[in-house]
């Protein structure tokens, strides 16, 4: 398979070793986690430790032992299957804070790896790895990036029919054997149906009633289901923002597919044609700018990010807060976007300092004193694209 050099995230991976004892690096199954390690770090056979390996559980059977402090860098990947472990990782820092001690792979968010925040206060730095950035590939590849998704393995496939069906293969594997894995005993066939019950409702609030009639299930049961999708890093959860004003505000989250390219298997999409033809063209769109762009952001930043909504009509696609600034974020899908009345109502209930309007173009051009039209290869691919004008 073809290497792609990732600098952004080899520069994440790096600054977070030297600065922690611990670093946590998440991301969802075939990212590339393992990948990068070896390519920034390249630890020796005895200082990696692959859990899915029977014989490397066997190696840990006694942990203050094998993961004694010999000056190099321990690896341990997919570490949510063995999170008793973590105990042990806390003692064996508290001996010793020596920076770059340990970097911990896992295919589920922090809280789930077992090794959150709140776990190893103090002594672990987060990473997190999302597929291949526009900014790896260059912006002439964000089209096939879209439609493909960034996945390493289902990208740089030979051709589109192979994408397809290592996607196919790729959610099979997800349902029947990672999310039981990771402690979820859900019936594939049940979170199969629930899983693409969510890519038709990709880039909309959740509503979890409705989702529930429609499958037949109890509303503990979706939320379980939808929880454990988000857990596994294939579903974001958009939280909604809040102002402090007297409109009527949405107060559910919404829900996008993390990869567009599982998104278009889920819904039967085979090729560019069958998405321009699709009614989720957009929504997969937007969610794919999103997801792109939180990537490119700090940690600090990323958790701003939320969506705006009231139930008169006017939106916002993203609420961010960057370096004091309060931002907004609307993408349209479209070579000539213009200003909206829902825009104007976000910039004065929000309080925005600049609004941008991410289009499908190829220019930056103001469209008000306030709002800027920027492409999506400008916004992924350029250092500081949400610039002050």
């Amino acid at each position: 398979m073809e290497f792609v050099p990732r600098p952004h995230d080899e520069d994440s991976l790096r600054t977070a070793v030297a600065h922690a004892p611990v670093t946590l690096l998440t991301g969802p199954r075939q990212a590339g986690k393992s990948t990068l390690v070896r390519q920034v770090i390249d630890p020796s056979p005895a200082a990696f430790f692959d859990l899915e390996d029977y014989r490397d559980q066997a190696r840990l059977a006694e942990p203050l032992l094998a993961l004694r402090d010999t000056g190099e860098t321990i690896v341990i990947d997919e570490a949510q299957r063995m999170p008793q472990l973590f105990e042990s990782l806390r003692v064996l820092v508290d001996e010793n804070r020596r920076p770059g001690r340990f970097v911990v792979l896992g295919s589920a968010s922090p809280d789930l790896t077992g090794l959150s925040a709140e776990t190893l206060a103090g002594r672990v730095s987060l990473v997190e790895l999302s597929g291949f950035r526009v900014g790896d590939l260059g912006g002439d590849h964000l089209d096939e990036l879209w439609l493909r998704g960034g996945l390493p393995p289902s990208y740089l496939a030979p051709d589109l029919s192979a994408s397809n069906r290592w996607r196919d293969d790729y959610i099979a594997t997800f349902l029947e054997r990672d999310l039981a894995n990771l402690g979820f005993r859900i019936p594939a066939a049940a979170m199969r149906r629930f899983w693409t019950m969510v890519a038709h409702y990709h880039g909309q609030t959740w509503n979890g009633a409705t989702v529930a009639r429609s499958i037949d299930a109890s509303a503990s049961t979706v939320r379980r289901y939808l929880d454990a999708l988000t857990d596994a890093l294939v579903v974001r959860q958009l939280p909604p923002w809040f102002a402090n004003i007297s409109k009527r505000q949405v107060k559910a989250p919404r829900v996008y597919l993390r990869d567009t390219g599982l998104l278009h298997r889920l819904l039967g999409i085979a090729d560019r044609v069958d998405l321009e033809r699709h009614p989720q063209l957009g929504a997969s769109w937007e969610g794919m700018v999103i997801e792109q762009l939180l990537a490119q952001l700090d940690s600090a930043a990323r958790a701003t990010a939320a969506f705006w909504s009231t139930h008169s009509g006017a939106e916002l696609d993203l609420r961010l807060k960057i370096e004091g600034r309060t931002l907004g974020i609307e993408i349209k899908r479209t070579e000539r976007p213009s200003v909206t009345r829902s825009m104007r109502s976000a910039l004065a209930d929000l309080e925005l300092d600049h609004l941008y309007v991410v289009h499908a173009g190829t220019h930056r051009f103001a469209l008000d004193e306030h709002i800027t039209a920027v492409s999506a290869v400008e916004l992924l691919t350029y250092d500081d694209p949400l610039r002050e004008p």
